[in-house]
C-alpha cells in the first residue's frame, strides 16, 4: 500500500514536472491571491468587500490556468477558466465604466 501510494506521488509530483507545471503552480497562486485580497478588504471594511484587484487577480490567474489547461488539454478546466475570464473582463468593463460615469458627473 505504502508503495502504491509513493508511486503514484512521484508520478503525479515529480516524473512530469516541468516548466508547464511551474507556470501551472504560479497561476494558481496568482488565482488564489484574490480569495486573500478579498477576506482582507472585507475584514478591514468590516463587512464583505471585492476589491477591483480581485478582479485582476481573477483575471490573470485564470488566464495563466486557461493556457495551462490548453497546453494539458483538459477540456473540463479549459471550458471553466474560459469561461470565467468571460465574467472577469465584464466585471472590470462594469468598473471602469462606473468610474468614468463618476468622473463625468463630477
Amino acid at each position: 500500500m505504502a508503495d502504491a501510494i509513493t508511486n503514484w506521488l512521484h508520478s503525479v509530483f515529480v516524473a512530469q514536472f516541468d516548466a508547464w507545471v511551474v507556470l501551472g503552480f504560479f497561476a494558481q497562486a496568482c488565482f488564489t491571491m484574490r480569495f486573500v485580497l478579498q477576506w482582507l478588504a472585507s475584514e478591514r471594511a468590516k463587512r464583505s468587500v471585492v476589491p477591483v484587484t480581485f478582479w485582476f487577480f481573477s483575471l490573470f490567474g485564470g488566464a495563466l490556468l486557461f493556457v495551462y489547461a490548453i497546453v494539458r488539454k483538459d477540456p473540463v478546466f479549459i471550458a471553466g477558466q474560459g469561461l470565467g475570464l468571460v465574467v472577469y473582463v465584464r466585471n472590470l468593463w462594469l468598473i471602469a465604466n462606473e468610474k468614468k460615469a463618476m468622473t463625468q458627473d463630477s
